[in-house]
């Protein structure tokens, strides 16, 4: 393994999904990419955060009034540099990315020669799935890259 590509949401358990796909990809002596994908804008207005994650205080405000691109993209990269910070590796490679989640993470572990994608998965009631879609499944239907998905949702 040389590469392992972690994709996380601004759901309050990526600290979770960050934390155990960088300790496997430091014990197989592998690069660590994190991955944010942007999407609707509308979906960042309402933002909770895990303090763990050593983001208190942190303006999260800054989403719900993003209009250009620009400022949108670097608001995903300032999440991102937060995880990097927390997870203690100037090594790891942040990357943000517009579009679909799962049609990105596939794109990126492609493109970054990924040998493992990391992701959490909400464990949405089955009327969500039907009418939301699963990125998790979606990236599982399509990939040939092994896939470790870590459950985040309620125990």
């Amino acid at each position: 393994m040389q590469k392992v590509l972690i994709a996380l949401d601004y759901d309050s358990n990526s600290n979770k999904i960050a934390k155990i796909g960088h300790e496997l990809a430091q014990r197989m002596g592998a690069e660590t990419v994190l991955l944010h994908v942007l999407a609707d804008q509308t979906n960042y207005s309402a933002l909770q955060f895990d303090p763990m994650m050593g983001m208190g205080g942190y303006d999260y405000n800054v989403f719900a009034n993003v209009v250009d691109t620009k400022s949108y993209e670097n608001a995903g990269n300032s999440y991102l540099k937060h995880i990097k910070e927390h997870l203690k590796d100037e090594s790891i490679l942040n990357l943000v990315r517009i579009g679909d989640a799962s049609d990105e993470i596939l794109i990126c572990a492609k493109e970054n020669n990924c040998d493992l994608i990391v992701m959490g998965t909400h464990s949405k009631k089955w009327l969500e799935k039907v009418l939301v879609g699963s990125v998790a499944e979606s990236v599982l239907a399509h990939t040939k890259i092994p896939l470790l998905v870590i459950p985040t949702g309620k125990e």
